[in-house]
């Protein structure tokens, strides 16, 4: 129940966030698109409002200019104020060069003078326009344009209109905007709830799917519906699986094999332990024979034993080697008088090959007699006899390489790249607890080298060793 409680805490975690992270990227593009359109908007409107005082007020000081400019702005405002607002539907105001209001057409007279920044620039002979609250009307936009005296600037004309219908308008468009805007965010994130419930189920499937694994059900597997990561996760957590399961299957055939291997020689043991415990034997033969089986059987438990405590000490990394300078050549020679008898019992052609020059070299001596001695035991035992078998040194290119080649039964294709496997023992029935190889190639990896394998199947196998040379770890120092 809590297992499944936390699932879907997890899950509701991940698509609250996703929802989340959807909806602040939405909001803020949303948001920005939104600010955009109303300011272009209340630009646009603002914009034609400017447009249609400017010409108006153009039409008006241009007209004064042609046809009024002959008399004094005073006296025009007497005689022909009329000519000032028949242009236009605006508020009317005519300024002196000190910015007094001489004239307004709907009679608001200020008593001081005005200083507005469309004035300003109006006196100075350019046009000017200031948006700001007029004391009676609200907000305002106020044109303001120089009238002149052939090149005298005589004063300013000035024409005022309220924004209250165009910001009226503006805010009716800004509240559909907005309107369209809050549906858009809605759909948006409908749309994104769908989207995260896309990609927390298939999570969802590969989490439950990874329990169950977890759990043990290593037959459990994941569908795969899309070659993305979540795909890809699946495909790992598939692949993670068979893994599994075929390093299981190894070590069960491993503890079976190890059963097996050690119960043979512990039945020998104490059946010939029963036979010379009774009273009857008199035989000293069999006495001395039964003795001899208990003796050998013994020593093979403890090879088998000490096998495994070398593999259990190497996996677990306790392995520490104990180099010293050494030469190969010793090592090689001392391998062929340790293997030559057995290789004259049964009846194998024993060849060692090894050059009188090859160069010093840090190593584990007694490691490498480990490792030599396991693949000629294996050489040996998958070479029938009249065959052959050798073991050749030599150094290039800064390695020592040592070759165990033989022509025996070979190994199967499809079981040479996983020989070095722990608890690998392929086809062949010889084979024993499958780790012989694994501990050799750990050895040699524990030295800086590489163990490699070559073989075909009723033709033979040749094993490389190569470790670095003194000369190349003096390099590297």
């Amino acid at each position: 129940m809590q297992k499944s409680r936390d699932k879907k805490v997890r899950s509701k975690s991940i698509k609250a966030r996703l929802v989340r992270n959807f909806m602040i990227v939405i909001l803020i593009s949303v948001t920005a698109f939104e600010a955009l359109l109303i300011n272009f908007t209340r630009y646009y409107f603002y914009n034609n409002v400017e447009g249609i005082l400017t010409n108006q007020i153009k039409i008006s000081a241009d007209f004064y200019s042609r046809y009024f400019s002959n008399v004094s702005l005073e006296d025009n405002i007497l005689d022909n104020v009329d000519v000032f607002w028949n242009q236009t539907s605006a508020e009317v105001q005519i300024i002196d060069p000190a910015g007094k209001v001489l004239m307004d057409s709907i009679g608001f007279m200020p008593k001081e003078d005005l200083v507005t920044t469309d004035i300003r620039d109006a006196l100075k002979g350019e046009k000017g326009v200031w948006i700001g609250k007029s004391e009676y009307d609200g907000k305002v936009m106020a044109i303001a344009y120089p009238l002149k005296s052939g090149n005298q600037i005589i004063g300013a004309l000035r024409f005022i209109t309220s924004l209250r219908e165009v910001d009226n308008t503006v805010n009716e468009i800004y509240i559909i905007f907005i309107s369209i805007g809050l549906a858009a965010v809605f759909m948006a994130g409908l749309v994104s709830i769908i989207l995260a419930r896309g990609i927390i189920l298939p999570l969802k499937e590969v989490t439950g799917a990874a329990e169950k694994m977890a759990e043990g059900d290593l037959k459990t597997r994941i569908v795969k519906k899309q070659n993305d990561e979540i795909g890809i996760l699946a495909d790992t957590l598939n692949y993670m699986a068979e893994e599994i399961q075929k390093k299981e299957q190894i070590k069960n055939d491993f503890i079976s094999s190890v059963s097996h291997e050690l119960r043979t020689p512990l039945t020998a043991i104490k059946g010939w332990a029963i036979t010379l415990n009774t009273d009857e034997l008199q035989d000293r033969n069999i006495l001395r024979d039964g003795l001899k089986i208990i003796e050998n059987e013994s020593e093979r438990l403890t090879s088998m034993v000490e096998e495994l405590l070398d593999f259990s000490r190497l996996v677990s990394g306790k392995v520490k080697l104990k180099t010293e300078i050494e030469d190969p050549g010793s090592i090689v020679r001392y391998i062929e008088k340790y293997m030559a008898p057995r290789a004259e019992r049964e009846d194998l052609h024993f060849e060692v090959h090894c050059p009188s020059d090859l160069p010093m070299t840090r190593l584990d001596k007694d490691r490498i007699n480990q490792v030599l001695i396991n693949l000629l035991d294996n050489a040996f035992k998958f070479t029938p006899a009249g065959g052959r078998v050798s073991l050749t040194a030599g150094a290039n290119d800064g390695r020592i390489t040592l070759c165990v080649a033989d022509n025996g039964s070979g190994i199967d294709e499809e079981d040479l790249p996983r020989v070095k496997e722990k608890f690998y023992k392929g086809k062949n029935i010889k084979a024993h607890a499958g780790i012989g190889l694994s501990i050799c190639d750990e050895i040699v990896r524990l030295h800086g080298g590489e163990l490699t394998i070559e073989s075909r199947l009723h033709e033979g196998t040749i094993v490389f060793i190569k470790l670095p040379s003194q000369n190349a770890h003096e390099g590297d120092k």
